[in-house]
């Protein structure tokens, strides 16, 4: 299988701190994978450079020209409807059925001409979702979309997110905090540290994935063990 992202060498400095050293990664065609690690280890830089919003940079990096992002905040106009948000920026005039159809695959079709403040967060970052989904991307750049969420919303998100994969069958990179998100969701789990990567995981469980497996938990305590967090006895992360 084809790599939908190659990356060699890949530098990025902030006044004179190196940020990612000298990257490489591949990301092959369709495949999902989730990037973790700490607060400011360089994990969104590498996103950012990803998604084309930085190009101040060392080494080489290919991507497809098909490529979409959703943030954590789902940045949508407050002055302009929700059809209206999820195909600002196309080509040509704005298509209402394109949008509609993309909001229906999301769930919330029927939010189409409302105001985005009528939403709730879980909807806003639904119509985050539509808005990247419409660009038919080859590739699918998630910046911790689900972190502002509360527990259940997020996991109906991450069933979506698990879903929309399936139907659309590009690649995606995921970046999150949470070890468990990323094992419910990617096929490999890369670990970031000081702007490298430092670990890698391959995820070769079945979907859809059982938290309390006895797989899924050695694969957790290996994250966490990498990440430097420990557990006691009652399970808690210390």
């Amino acid at each position: 299988m084809a790599n939908s992202v190659e990356i060699r060498g890949l530098s990025r400095a902030f006044d004179g701190n190196t940020v990612l050293h000298a990257l490489d990664l591949d990301i092959r065609e369709g495949e999902f994978v989730a990037l973790l690690g700490h607060s400011g280890c360089g994990k969104s830089t590498l996103l950012r450079i990803l998604a084309g919003l930085d190009d101040e940079i060392g080494g080489e990096v290919t991507v497809p020209a098909r490529r979409s992002a959703a943030f954590q905040s789902p940045r949508l106009l407050p002055w302009l409807k929700v059809w209206r948000n999820v195909v600002l920026g196309l080509p040509g005039r704005p298509d209402r059925a394109l949008a509609e159809k993309a909001l229906d695959e999301v769930g919330i079709a029927e939010r189409a001409t409302v105001w985005p403040k009528t939403l709730s967060g879980g909807q806003a970052q639904r119509v985050s979702l539509a808005r990247a989904l419409v660009r038919e991307p080859e590739l699918l750049l998630l910046d911790e979309p689900f972190g502002a969420l509360d527990a259940l919303t997020r996991g109906k998100v991450q069933a979506l997110v698990a879903e929309l994969w399936r139907l659309h069958g590009c690649a995606i990179l995921l970046v999150t905090h949470d070890v468990e998100e990323a094992l419910l969701l990617a096929d490999r789990v890369l670990v970031m540290d000081e702007g490298r990567i430092a670990h890698e995981l391959t995820v070769d469980l079945p979907r859809p994935r059982d938290l309390t497996a006895p797989e899924f938990v050695t694969l957790r305590a290996r994250l966490l063990n990498w990440l430097g967090v420990t557990r006691t006895l009652e399970g808690t992360p210390s």
